[in-house]
């Protein structure tokens, strides 16, 4: 049960961290402090710290404290779920969209077989070009079920709102996603969406996101400067046995 607090407490400080609340290169407040105001113990706090620690979001030293990591590129830990947005935040910048537009469309074969839908069936896409201090840095593609949410609902959103929060408030919370990485060379229309010339080298991910039942609920293809950004993948173990 703790070390599940322990994660709860993570991703509550994560979330502080890419939304802007705790700047990058700040101290946070003292371990008795910070453990009164978050409901746990120091033991459960220093848990997740060590835990942040490892993943490249705080610094701890003795006798200092507890500081956030300075980004200066979009660094993004792929074993934590967030967005391009967060992920930006995080790194101290600005974010942006521009070029914002939504489709209602039939599904292909390959849409429909990643989100469990018939070809053809009604999704709608949201395509968006995301902005860092007023620089193009990712070109995204969402895809989701009609049924699951009606372009109207997209439209009402703010142009850099979180598709996560609209699915949450609709009772369909995603539990976990799967991400695939690869490079790529910018065409012409990437090209331009992005502000570069084509043959720039690219970073193209995508990912299926998941329920708690395992559904599918959200399909993503996201298109990132390579330049612009760092990922990171935190591996664990293998602990005393022999590689």
């Amino acid at each position: 049960m703790k070390r599940r607090l322990s994660f709860r407490i993570r991703d509550e400080l994560v979330a502080r961290i890419a939304s802007g609340r705790i700047a990058p290169g700040s101290k946070l407040p003292p371990e008795p402090e910070l453990a009164e105001e978050m409901g746990v113990s120091r033991a459960t706090l220093r848990e997740a710290l060590r835990s942040l620690e490892e993943d490249g979001f705080v610094t701890r030293t003795s006798g200092a404290g507890t500081y956030a990591t300075h980004r200066p590129r979009l660094r993004n830990n792929l074993d934590v779920n967030f967005g391009v947005t967060e992920a930006i935040r995080a790194a101290g910048m600005r974010p942006g969209t521009t070029q914002s537009a939504i489709h209602t469309q039939s599904a292909s074969a390959d849409e429909a077989d990643v989100l469990d839908l018939s070809v053809g069936d009604a999704v709608v896409a949201l395509e968006r070009v995301r902005t860092a201090d007023g620089r193009p840095v990712v070109f995204s593609r969402d895809v989701i079920s009609a049924t699951r949410l009606p372009a109207t609902e997209l439209a009402g959103m703010p142009l850099d709102g979180s598709l996560y929060e609209i699915l949450e408030r609709h009772g369909q919370p995603v539990a976990h996603g799967i991400v695939s990485v690869e490079p790529e060379r910018a065409d012409k229309v990437l090209a331009k969406r992005l502000g570069v010339k084509a043959g720039e080298l690219l970073l193209f991910l995508r990912q299926i996101d998941y329920g708690a039942e395992g559904e599918p609920l959200l399909l993503s293809e996201e298109h990132h400067l390579a330049e612009a950004f760092e990922f990171n993948v935190v591996r664990r173990g293998p602990g005393r046995r022999s590689a």
